[in-house]
């Protein structure tokens, strides 16, 4: 017979290092199976300055690497792998994965988070921690008495464009049609606001700068013309994508495919099963708030098997 694990976590991060930091200190024998990006999204993010307990800005790589460590430190098995299949409906849960184990649990925690949208433009990737970003609220700061651009023309757009305002002397907001899809109060409050500067009707073609970007490239649909605006820095807000198709089926969603859960829980609509993290909040998609989600997941998990 295989081994039946009490909890097994889906996908690492701040939700998934925490939940196996708190299973493991209640002697759950956690695993967690790290998914294709250990650490998530903030192994993407350089300084990370709104994470609590230190003084200075950290690496966001290096943080997720001292979650790993604390991880394993306190008891947790981690397995660099990926989740192929899952079949959640039984008592005993079954997780296929890439290397071709099968892993048998009693629970499962579900933490594989959410991605930005990006353009898809060839030296995205280049620029990602060194000009371009896509949260705001995250790298906002860096970017004071300076120039940024904003790309997108629905309430995440809005939202990230108003904030950058604490912070820069400019803002263009750059959309590829001539109306924006934002609520009516965040449209009236972007055009109000005077360090706002709409682009309509534009793509962003191309992102130029050596290390650092320095500018980039438009095109004009209506008049198929090319410009070049100089920018200290770009933030994409075209949506987020939660890592879900794995469990559509079986788990409830809405309709942007994020987890639903329980009001103030991490259970899922099959029992035994939670979720937390970016995978269930499309509101906050904070470190700080994904680490907490992790914490209330192995609290309830230690709950459920008692």
């Amino acid at each position: 017979m295989p081994e039946i694990n009490n909890v097994i976590i889906i996908g690492s991060g701040p939700a998934g290092y925490t939940a196996a930091i708190y299973a493991a200190r209640a002697n759950l024998k956690p695993i967690l199976v790290s998914g294709f990006q250990p650490g998530g999204q903030l192994t993407i993010t350089t300084d990370v300055e709104n994470y609590p307990g230190y003084e200075d800005p950290i690496q966001g790589p290096w943080l997720m690497e001292q979650m790993q460590k604390q991880a394993v430190h306190v008891g947790t098995e981690i397995i660099n792998s990926q989740v192929t299949e899952v079949f959640l409906n039984e008592d005993v849960k079954k997780l296929n994965l890439d290397n071709g184990e099968t892993l048998s649990t009693k629970t499962v925690i579900i933490s594989t988070g959410a991605q930005a949208r990006w353009l898809g433009l060839e030296n995205e990737s280049k620029f990602q921690g060194h000009g371009l970003s896509a949260c705001a609220t995250c790298d906002g700061f860096f970017f004071k008495d300076k120039e940024v651009a904003v790309i997108g023309g629905g309430n995440s757009a809005a939202e990230e464009a108003l904030f950058l305002t604490k912070f820069v002397t400019k803002v263009y907001l750059i959309h590829r049609r001539d109306k924006l899809r934002a609520d009516k109060i965040l449209q009236d409050r972007l055009k109000e606001n005077l360090k706002i500067e709409f682009i309509w009707n534009s793509e962003v073609t191309k992102l130029n700068g050596n290390n650092d970007l320095e500018s980039i490239d438009l095109l004009n649909k209506k008049d198929n013309k090319t410009s070049n605006l100089k920018i200290d820095g770009v933030f994409i807000a075209i949506g987020h994508d939660p890592a879900t198709n794995l469990f559509k089926g079986q788990l409830k969603m809405d309709d942007g495919g994020y987890i639903i859960t329980d009001p103030d829980s991490t259970k899922t609509s099959i029992d035994g099963v939670f979720a937390a993290g970016d995978v269930k909040d499309k509101i906050y998609r904070q470190a700080v708030t994904a680490a907490g989600m992790g914490c209330m997941a192995a609290l309830e998990v230690e709950k459920y098997l008692d």
